[in-house]
């Protein structure tokens, strides 16, 4: 950030006064900028023992599969975000049950909340972030193709908690990808 919203003069990055931690400030109006972390937010859709994975058409990760998730918009909750989220991805309409995995991805700001969620009937097709969209059992999940970390984690816990006959709640942390070595 270089200049303030509030007045659009410059900004300083020093920590304000009764802070702990550098912030940007406006050099004019001291306005204090936050930057927060953003929330994801998504669902494992479940449907006839099969959950809904859809084929990314966007960068990051363009051709690889996800679950239906995406940033949280103002003005909705958590689980409004993730019943969009899938609409727009899957053109899916889902009913949103529990909080299934919250994973906080400090390295890149992000906190990812995953639901679990039922298919409403049974319409489903490729929204325009998605190539493909697809109802797929455990033994069909293209683990070496999926997105994102935070969704293989998420599925892991899904597909154990369904073969130990109960769901619960999972939190975790996750640090950065471990870098191959070379040589």
């Amino acid at each position: 950030m270089k200049f303030c919203s509030h007045c659009a003069h410059p900004v300083d990055w020093r920590v304000p006064a009764g802070d702990t931690l550098p912030r940007h400030v406006c050099a004019n109006c001291d306005t204090v900028h936050y930057v927060n972390p953003k929330l994801v937010v998504g669902a494992i859709v479940e449907y006839n023992e099969r959950v809904l994975l859809c084929r990314r058409a966007i960068e990051p990760r363009l051709g690889f599969w996800t679950l239906p998730a995406g940033f949280m918009e103002n003005g909705e909750s958590t689980a409004e975000g993730a019943a969009r989220e899938t609409l727009e991805e899957a053109c899916a309409h889902i009913e949103v049950s529990e909080l299934f995995t919250l994973i906080d991805v400090p390295h890149i700001n992000q906190v990812h909340l995953i639901f679990r969620a039922r298919l409403i009937g049974s319409e489903y097709a490729a929204g325009d972030e998605s190539l493909e969209v697809a109802l797929v059992a455990e033994h069909e999940i293209p683990w070496d193709e999926l997105a994102f970390r935070t969704n293989s984690l998420a599925l892991r816990h899904y597909f154990d908690d369904r073969r130990a006959g109960r769901f619960g709640f999972h939190r975790c942390t996750l640090g950065p990808a471990p870098q191959p070595v070379d040589g």
